[in-house]
């Protein structure tokens, strides 16, 4: 007689689903008080509780919240560079990092944004795809010409992103190029620091998943954080597994609060130009 399968408890992993371990540290990226309060008000609903959602999420100790400035500012310390004759953005998360510093710095003048973003495959893996009709080659057309080149993206987390962007450049291009990101982990750093040089604005030391992690707050509210293979985007707080190994013990209350506030910024596609960041 075949034996009976165990119960799945509420919150379990979802068959095919993606195991997320409890890391030593936790980055939360605030990528969405700014956005909130500047779309909706400061007074508004949505802002009071993304106010809240971030005091539930941060403990002092394990989970750290990154602020877009304080990232920016650490970018910024590590210059100067002269203007870059191109910059190439990795998605709108990257537009958005390679505004914040050009607007403080005037090094990034001429940009060109990149679509693409990671996908999972349903098999434990990811891999990279365009979200514009165009394949990465031909989003790459033309800038072998460039006289010096910036890849800028927001978060290096597996590098996968980033790596294939930069293999994807011409060699001699290549020496001439200059990656920047706001965070990273270091492990997944040093690959790409040994294509081109990467200035990095948090590099957190520690191995993948286990000892740090990053995570973005507009893809534990949003349906941009997860990409499955022919399936639509998913928020973080779907992934309840997900949700209570980043946040033991109150991951209930997280997962309330972010589809509250989802409920209020998703309906009629508010913040339907958003997405997270790259990996």
């Amino acid at each position: 007689m075949q034996a009976a399968e165990a119960p799945r408890d509420e919150g379990d992993p979802e068959p095919g689903a993606y195991p997320q371990p409890t890391p030593r540290l936790l980055y939360v990226h605030d990528d969405l008080s700014d956005e909130v309060e500047r779309r909706l008000g400061a007074a508004s609903p949505a802002a009071a509780l993304t106010r809240a959602l971030f005091e539930l999420l941060g403990d002092g100790e394990r989970v750290v919240i990154l602020t877009v400035a304080q990232q920016v500012e650490c970018v910024i310390a590590q210059g100067p560079h002269a203007p870059f004759d191109l910059t190439l953005c990795i998605g709108r998360a990257g537009d958005r990092v390679a505004k914040a510093l050009h607007a403080k710095t005037g090094w990034f003048p001429r940009l060109r944004r990149l679509g693409l973003t990671r996908e999972e495959d349903g098999n434990g893996d990811y891999h990279l795809v365009s979200t514009e009709p165009a394949t990465l080659a031909a989003q790459l057309e033309g800038v072998g010409s460039s006289e010096s080149l910036a890849v800028v993206d927001d978060t290096i987390f597996s590098g996968l992103t980033l790596r294939s962007v930069l293999e994807a450049l011409p060699p001699a291009l290549l020496r001439r190029t200059h990656a920047f990101c706001l965070r990273g982990v270091a492990e997944s750093v040093g690959p790409i620091a040994r294509l081109c040089p990467v200035t990095v604005g948090v590099a957190a030391p520690g191995r993948l998943l286990e000892d740090v992690s990053f995570i973005n707050a507009s893809g534990l509210v949003l349906r941009v954080g997860i990409r499955p293979r022919g399936q639509p985007p998913l928020a973080f707080f779907e992934r309840p597994d997900w949700i209570r190994a980043w946040f033991p013990g109150r991951d209930r209350e997280v997962i309330a609060a972010c589809q509250r506030l989802n409920a209020l910024l998703e309906p009629g596609r508010l913040f339907g130009d958003f997405t997270a960041g790259g990996a």
